[in-house]
């Protein structure tokens, strides 16, 4: 039996290097792995799990009780991709209770009890709670951040230092969901990683078999919290292709390019594949931009890295920026902007005052702008929007470090800052750790830059106290301190709990 973060697995998908026919039995190659949970509108919940053989009728029981499951969906999506060492199983459990707690088992499962998760909070519950952000996490353990690191790498962990993942479980247990805006698992780093010496060389043409390894290997550690609460994502490059936007061996004088890349690893396949999020509940696109309702507040994912409209080529595009060779994902013009406008007019603030939006690629940062880290394309395109509908909070991740701005109007910090300023407020938080460790911040700091730090890993706590106040923390993964925190004020009239 393995372990991961002190849990009993008793199969994972990244034990194996080779294909769904190295189950050993029937029972291996349907057992659920990767559990794990999204959002599906305000009265439903997405369960999707991992087999290593194609399942006819994926099936979950599922009921209010945990010892009388009396309810069951099933679907007829089990998919899988070229290179893949899984199929993808997606159920949707609909007509559910909000800010219910339910209780379920996919198939086959050997679970001696069932999992459990809640749904969203009633639209309008003006109930506190918290969230957690955590962006730019990648494998933990010995092929990920672990307390060595290859050559030319830095910042691993220190001996003792709890990561993200496990101060996720630990302080960020009384959170309703993790959502994680791009850069998930970082399994297009094989390549460097085995150039530096941390990972066993393989062939490029092998290569597919360590990039699906470590996916599957994250996926397995996620799951003993995406099992029990939503993991709402959103793309970032990372997710693109295997070869991390361009790999390059100094050592031999060869650069590698997307070309490496077998079918099923480039466009976003695996990541197309592994998620469901509620575009379907609310006119999105795919996993790329969404948007859903928790109590108070309205959260949109959106999609800096394709489709970013008013002929702007997305930096992961055909003919971008970043060589990911990857998208667009609609083929109607302007359609996320034009998404964007039509969810953001639809907002009732009466019953979800807060409006929270989260993009990969920030646009104000004290960083060097290597690797599209600045997207001014971005800005020109979403920020006028967002001003235009008074978006309170803007996340993004991307640079791995983290800083907090004052709210900003065009580069310009809003002068009535925390207190009830009328631009939206804007966090990156890219320091949730992954191999590669942390970025620097460029100094001077800009001048909208209020508390920043390139030193430890974290992730954000986001607590809705009411209405009108908002506070965000930067937890410190190592031993889940809190780094910085700071209370956004908004002055407007709160509705009465349902």
């Amino acid at each position: 039996m393995v372990y991961f973060l002190g849990l009993p697995a008793v199969l994972t998908a990244s034990l194996l290097f080779t294909s769904t026919s190295s189950a050993t039995s029937h029972y291996d190659a349907v057992f659920p792995m990767q559990l794990r949970l999204a959002y599906a509108g305000e009265n439903g919940m997405m369960v999707s799990w991992n087999t290593y053989s194609q399942l006819a009728k994926p099936t979950v029981r599922y009921g209010r009780k945990p010892n009388n499951l009396d309810r069951e969906a099933s679907s007829e999506v089990s998919v899988t991709y070229e290179t893949s060492l899984t199929y993808n199983n997606h159920v949707p459990l609909l007509d559910l209770e909000p800010g219910t707690v339910y209780y379920y088992l996919p198939q086959h499962s050997n679970a001696t009890k069932p999992y459990s998760f809640m749904t969203s909070r009633r639209r309008g519950d003006q109930t506190p709670y918290s969230v957690a952000v955590a962006i730019d996490m990648g494998v933990m353990g010995p092929q990920g951040l672990t307390t060595h690191v290859g050559k030319g790498a830095d910042h691993p962990l220190k001996p003792g230092d709890n990561n993200t993942m496990q101060s996720l479980q630990a302080q960020g247990a009384n959170t309703d969901f993790l959502w994680h805006p791009g850069d998930i698992a970082y399994a297009d780093y094989w390549l460097k990683e085995e150039i530096q010496g941390f990972l066993p060389n393989t062939t490029i043409a092998d290569g597919y078999k360590v990039y699906e390894s470590l996916l599957n290997q994250y996926y397995d550690e996620m799951s003993v919290i995406t099992s029990k609460k939503p993991y709402m994502v959103g793309p970032g490059n990372h997710e693109a292709n295997c070869d991390n936007g361009g790999t390059s061996d100094s050592t031999h004088h060869i650069s590698y390019n997307v070309s490496i890349c077998m079918p099923g690893q480039t466009n976003f396949t695996g990541y197309r594949h592994h998620f469901r999020m509620p575009s379907p509940q609310s006119g999105g696109v795919d996993n790329f931009w969404y948007s859903f309702d928790s109590g108070m507040v309205h959260y949109i994912q959106f999609d800096t890295e394709t489709d970013l409209g008013h002929g702007f080529i997305g930096p992961d595009e055909v003919g971008g920026s970043e060589g990911e060779e990857s998208g667009p994902f609609s083929t109607l013009r302007d359609a996320q902007l034009k998404w964007l406008e039509k969810d953001l007019s639809s907002v009732d603030r009466t019953k979800t005052p807060w409006i929270i939006a989260a993009g990969h690629r920030p646009w104000y940062i004290s960083a060097k702008n290597e690797s599209g880290t600045v997207c001014e394309d971005c800005r020109k395109v979403f920020e006028p929007i967002f001003l235009k509908h008074g978006v309170d909070l803007v996340l993004s991740g991307h640079t791995h470090l983290y800083e907090r701005h004052a709210p900003i109007r065009i580069f310009n910090a809003d002068p009535n800052g925390l207190d009830n300023p009328s631009a939206p407020w804007y966090i990156t938080n890219g320091a949730a750790g992954h191999y590669d460790g942390l970025d620097s911040l460029t100094y001077p700091l800009q001048p909208y830059s209020r508390a920043a730090q390139d030193s430890a890993y974290g992730w954000s706590k986001l607590t809705f106290h009411n209405c009108t106040h908002l506070t965000h923390e930067f937890i410190s993964s190592s031993n889940g301190t809190v780094l910085d925190t700071a209370t956004l004020f908004k002055s407007r009239e709160c509705g009465t709990k349902p």
